[in-house]
């Protein structure tokens, strides 16, 4: 087999949808004759509203990135002691409890979905716990259900780090329908994006009120401060590029469901090589695509063929490794000793992201599946 040409510039992971400039700068227009930059202005009020639509989620809360949103989720849903969270995962998923003086306490995850597993979690909880914290990895929804009623059951409160699960529906409910409280990120890597951004969905308007409340410093007027708030408020800035990215939403998921189906045609049939799916009862965000490769079936394991990609100018991402639970901040808790984390530690040698956004071409495609291949077999 002849080795593919490498990319002339790097390829990677992902790339942000950049609409028409001048879309951008038309509602920029309106944005300056209205002199308002921040603190809620009418592109703030338009892309929430759209967005609510959008996501069917009525209730919910625009924030300046999401790792503030999930913060003030903690804080809204007055989480203390321990929270049983997810180590694979991003690190601000295990970060916004320590910033709310709440200790994580690491669950294994279910080995095909990635997600916690239920059963691990109900093993960990204590008179400490107050919550649960589950990560919709890579849009592949957690087990919400069961979670759900582990809630019930125990008295806990769930939020839902969702940074991958834009649109991402369970049983043809959106997914910010479970749980009390769930995370998006509109970072530059997401497919919806607004450079950086997010937004917090909840199911209880009283707590819709307490999060706005949150994210203003407190400020419930101008004579009356009642809570110790953040500033997480979206500039006016962000807000317009959300709105004019949401309309390139559809055209980008249409060419990302193509793409994955030519990466699923090309790597099929080669063994060790597993290309994640979504269950049938769920949506596809078309976050992300991952390529798990089992080093005994395959005979290279994933980091070698990660390193070998390089040579041909792909540039590949290990997410999630090192684990959450290995970090120095994390390690010397005893939920994370690796002996109770059997199945994260398999899949954090084994997942690797791949190029995956709509201006890739059919023959970007089929250069990365050539390198893949030709990695393996040389």
């Amino acid at each position: 087999m002849t080795p593919p040409p490498p990319f002339t510039q790097p390829l990677y992971v992902t790339r942000p949808i950049l609409p028409p400039l001048a879309e951008y700068t038309t509602l920029l227009q309106d944005v300056w004759a209205s002199g308002w930059l921040a603190n809620g202005g009418a592109q703030h009020h338009l892309l929430e509203a759209e967005l609510s639509q959008w996501l069917n989620a009525p209730h919910l809360s625009l924030f300046n990135n999401g790792t503030i949103a999930l913060i003030v989720a903690c804080q809204a849903l007055r989480l203390s002691g321990e929270v049983i969270t997810s180590p694979f995962t991003f690190p601000a998923t295990p970060h916004v409890l320590s910033w709310n003086n709440v200790t994580p306490v690491f669950a294994d995850i279910d080995p095909d979905t990635l997600c916690i597993d239920p059963n691990q979690v109900e093993s960990l909880v204590t008179n400490r716990t107050s919550g649960i914290l589950g990560v919709h990895v890579y849009g592949i929804p957690c087990d919400v259900q069961a979670l759900d009623a582990l809630a019930r059951t125990y008295g806990l409160r769930v939020a839902y780090d969702g940074a991958h699960a834009f649109g991402t529906q369970v049983n043809r409910r959106a997914i910010s329908s479970y749980g009390d409280a769930t995370m998006f990120s509109f970072h530059a890597t997401k497919l919806f994006h607004t450079a950086e951004g997010g937004a917090l969905a909840v199911n209880d308007p009283d707590l819709k009120k307490r999060i706005e409340l949150l994210k203003n410093f407190g400020i419930k007027s101008e004579n009356e401060v009642v809570m110790p708030g953040i500033n997480g408020k979206m500039s006016e800035l962000q807000a317009a590029l959300g709105r004019i990215v949401l309309r390139h939403v559809g055209t980008e998921r249409e060419r990302r469901a193509t793409i994955r189906t030519l990466y699923q045609t090309r790597l099929a049939h080669q063994p060790g090589l597993n290309l994640l799916q979504i269950p049938a009862n769920a949506t596809d965000s078309l976050q992300y695509l991952v390529l798990r490769v089992n080093a005994q079936t395959a005979g290279l394991h994933r980091d070698q063929l990660h390193e070998r990609l390089k040579r041909f100018n792909i540039v590949t991402r290990k997410y999630f490794n090192p684990l959450c639970s290995d970090y120095s901040c994390y390690r010397q808790l005893p939920s994370a000793n690796p002996r109770n984390l059997p199945n994260a530690y398999r899949v954090a040698a084994e997942v690797l992201t791949l190029p995956y956004f709509g201006a890739l071409s059919d023959g970007d495609v089929h250069q990365v599946c050539d390198a893949i291949l030709y990695s393996l077999r040389h």
